[in-house]
């Protein structure tokens, strides 16, 4: 972050920390973090953590990477799905205007019934090329649902397929597929958010480069997605997260389509390389809101978080305990936000 200034909202704690998650709170109610094929704890809030202590010994080059996302079931089961870099290959032909027939990004699952100390039952749960994992829910019926972003050909985006897991991620069920059309290695429906409803629903918000964010409905705790439509929330090319609080209100954290008391955003694209649409990609703010009605309205979004010619997104949301949000951006530069929800939605 040398020569980069960081502006946060005076209600928001910059924290110097090198850990930015996926993170779960454990029975003890210590916090554990998945790392490259390792995992750390922290026993006082995240002040300070453990020594990595390596979670697959067996053979085989998946071992877990440092890109997934992490889920504890009510059951105690703790499940990491994790973008399995051994495989990865990509290759993008500008003349086609298509990726390479074999790029591979494989998506894999592994579990822990011990708290995180030890790490079995290794699975595949997608192969093909998966850009992004942004977050993973269990359901109030004990699914374990992760959307998984998939590149799809001719012409060459990405698309949504969902997997759900009624055994604690011992096997891996796929959905339908979800697709936005679009055309370019960052066109397409991408990088989704999900999280559970109060009627059951499990509702998912959707990056593109068409100014709002789209959503989709599974009434099937995942496995069948059948409204897909266009939200009110603007949105700049960048992906979302969002988070069940213990409170019951919803915290989304994601980058508006352009700064605040601006109307125009900067924009690039309408090649077919890029993407179809001259979209934006204004990723100089983090704004953060909540909803107490599932939703439906939204708290005045509060910008947390600025770096000037910087790119704070791709947002961890973690509640360690109630009242007590972490909230870290991912990329280029590692920040990391601690907050209180009764701050801004009290």
């Amino acid at each position: 972050m040398q020569g980069k200034k960081i502006i946060t909202d005076p209600r928001c704690v910059l924290v110097d920390t090198d850990q930015f998650g996926p993170f779960v709170r454990l029975r003890d109610g210590n916090v554990l973090t998945v790392g490259d094929n390792s995992t750390q704890v922290s026993e006082d809030g995240g002040t300070t953590w453990s020594a990595p202590q390596k979670m697959y010994r067996g053979p085989g080059k998946e071992k877990p990477s440092n890109s997934g996302v992490l889920v504890r079931t009510r059951d105690g089961v703790i499940v990491y799905v994790y973008l399995d870099f051994s495989t990865y290959k990509w290759k993008w032909n500008q003349k086609k205007k298509e990726a390479a027939p074999d790029v591979r990004l494989d998506a894999w699952s592994i579990r822990s019934e011990d708290e995180g100390k030890s790490w079995t039952g290794r699975t595949k749960v997608f192969e093909g090329y998966c850009g992004a994992l942004i977050n993973i829910i269990e359901t109030s019926t004990g699914e374990i649902v992760v959307p998984v972003q998939r590149l799809v050909p001719d012409p060459c985006r990405h698309a949504i397929c969902v997997y759900v897991s009624a055994d604690a991620g011992k096997s891996w069920e796929p959905s339908n597929v979800i697709d936005l059309g679009g055309h370019g290695h960052h066109d397409g429906a991408m990088e989704p958010t999900i999280v559970e409803l109060n009627d059951g629903r499990v509702w998912m918000i959707i990056r593109t480069n068409l100014d709002v964010f789209w959503e989709a409905f599974s009434f099937d705790n995942g496995r069948s997605w059948r409204i897909l439509r266009p939200t009110e929330i603007d949105s700049s090319s960048a992906p979302p997260n969002i988070l069940r609080l213990s409170s019951g209100r919803l915290a989304l954290v994601w980058n508006r389509l352009c700064a605040k008391g601006r109307k125009r955003p900067p924009r690039r694209g309408g090649d077919r390389q890029l993407c179809i649409p001259m979209a934006s990609w204004f990723r100089e703010e983090l704004s953060l809101a909540f909803s107490d009605d599932d939703g439906n309205t939204w708290t005045e979004p509060a910008v947390i978080l600025r770096i000037k010619g910087g790119g704070p997104s791709y947002p961890c949301l973690f509640e360690p305990r109630p009242d007590d949000l972490w909230i870290t951006s991912q990329f280029r530069d590692l920040v990391s936000l601690r907050l209180k929800e009764s701050e801004f939605a009290g």
